[in-house]
């Protein structure tokens, strides 16, 4: 576990805290696939660089399978530089995800904290993150009013998103169906469209009897007679 004064309080860190402040559900959730099942699963996501090595190339993915990788390494990866290449931990945590698997991020999450904590090089690594662990553990935090800004959360973050490297086809891999969210329909909305189609039906039936409605004799032209009509009688 990891341990440090905030505030004169004691903080801190373990995997489980990590995992209750969170809310990740995650301790059954896997840690690091196989090489055998990462090189097969990334190659099924369309990556075209096959290799040996457990170092991995975003540019070498189509262009929603890149944006999604992207984004996880911004967010997740323990990185300040190099953001076109992913390690095996990380591909682990993207096969999961574009599959419907659950991955212990709170594991990965405290292991980056340790050797962030053990390296000679150390960056200021998910604030968020500890935030949120230290308001919890600390209490009020109102008093404590300087900001910090992160040069990491600038206009470049995606500006090298669309590199594509030489040698890469081209061809773009669909999302896997775990990756799509189905449109969920509210039972408010359900109950708007029944509306709508009963009523729909209700003005059609309407216009279809106003179609099919025969005219009543009252209702028909009157056709002139061809007999002359009879004159009444004379005086006498």
């Amino acid at each position: 576990r990891l341990q440090a004064l905030a505030d004169k309080k004691k903080v801190v860190v373990t995997e489980e805290t990590i995992r209750e402040v969170l809310c990740l559900d995650d301790a059954e959730g896997v840690e690091c696939l196989p090489n055998e099942e990462i090189f097969a699963e990334l190659a099924r996501m369309g990556y075209e660089k096959p290799s040996t090595k457990l170092m991995f190339y975003k540019a070498f993915f189509s262009s929603q399978c890149k944006f999604l990788i992207h984004t996880i390494l911004q967010c997740m990866s323990a990185k300040r530089t190099s953001w076109n290449d992913f390690s095996s931990s990380m591909a682990s945590a993207i096969i999961c995800l574009s599959s419907g698997r659950k991955f212990n991020f709170s594991n990965y999450i405290f292991d980056i904290f340790v050797r962030n904590v053990d390296s000679p090089s150390k960056f200021y690594m998910y604030p968020r993150f500890l935030q949120l662990i230290i308001r919890k553990q600390v209490g009020d935090l109102s008093t404590h009013t300087t900001k910090y800004t992160s040069p990491a959360l600038t206009q470049k973050v995606f500006a090298n998103m669309r590199r594509v490297c030489k040698g890469f086809s081209g061809v773009e891999t669909p999302l896997f169906e775990d990756m799509l969210v189905a449109q969920e329909v509210g039972e408010g909305d359900a109950d708007q469209n029944v509306e709508n189609v009963n009523a729909g039906d209700a003005a059609e039936g309407d216009v279809s009897a106003a179609n099919d409605e025969v005219p009543t004799v009252a209702e028909e032209p009157s056709i002139p007679s061809s007999t002359p009509p009879t004159p009444p009688p004379q005086p006498s």
